[in-house]
């Protein structure tokens, strides 16, 4: 365990669990009386069942830290992101965060029949930056998506990106703004070589200002050179938190065995 004295708290999940609904393909028959009957014995309606996907996660994150979020495909990885960021209703425990969490800040804001100029521009309004904040930033955010290295993309409509693109684009837009905390959701694996530096030095760089990052990935070795701490999800259940190293070590072993 981290000697944690002195340190300041930017994120407390204390004892978290995650319940949504979803719709499934299921049919049930009955006419307004079953229907009645149902909600007042509070049952589900057809076809609609619960998902528990986060089991009573508990964690501190401090100021300074760069923390991977690691596990499986349906781990409860980007709902926890979601949950701390507002974005997703707790059911149990609490979630106490020092300031605005930022999830990658604006993938709502985004439209594809815009251009992308026209989204950095609504992007960092969303994320609270003023228009000259933006006009200051607005080349920097282009030059370090790399959109336009092979052509004038910043003029089109997103609707015209490649994922990668626009996943880039939005990295670029989020990470001009100094954040308190900031999570980002698979990201890195968007880019080129010399995008994911450029995105490791900028998360670098916050970590410096005092920011605290969440990162989601699916590579192993970005979480290793990112990242000093990690946590595992496996199941919505935190297998294990610890030195980013350890942590994923004990994953792809686990992995490895399956």
């Amino acid at each position: 365990m981290a000697d944690t004295r002195g340190r300041i708290p930017t994120v407390i999940a204390d004892g978290v669990h995650v319940i949504y609904k979803v719709h499934g393909s299921g049919s049930r028959k009955g006419g307004a009386t079953a229907a009645l009957s149902r909600i007042f014995s509070r049952e589900p309606a057809p076809g609609i069942r619960e998902v528990h996907a986060v089991k009573g996660v508990t964690f501190t994150a401090y100021k300074g830290e760069a923390i991977g979020l690691i596990g499986s495909n349906g781990s409860g990885k980007s709902t926890l992101l979601a949950a701390i960021a507002g974005l997703q209703p707790v059911a149990r425990g609490r979630i106490f965060s020092h300031g605005q969490p930022s999830l990658l800040g604006v993938n709502a804001a985004l439209m594809n029949d815009l251009t992308g100029e026209r989204n950095v521009v609504l992007g960092g309004l969303a994320m609270g930056m003023s228009k000259q904040q933006i006009h200051e930033r607005y080349q920097d955010i282009v030059d370090f998506s790399g959109i336009n290295e092979k052509g004038d993309f910043i003029s089109l409509p997103m609707r015209t990106y490649s994922s990668g693109m626009g996943a880039r684009l939005r990295f670029s837009i989020a990470a001009a703004k100094d954040h308190d905390v900031l999570m980002i959701d698979e990201a890195l694996a968007t880019g080129d070589a010399a995008f994911q530096r450029r995105s490791q030095a900028r998360i670098e760089q916050l970590r410096q200002q005092a920011g605290t990052v969440f990162l989601v990935s699916h590579g192993i070795n970005t979480v290793r050179e990112t990242c000093d701490r990690a946590i595992w999800l496996e199941a919505g259940v935190m297998r294990m938190d610890g030195p980013a190293a350890e942590v994923c070590d004990a994953y792809e072993a686990f992995t490895a065995g399956r």
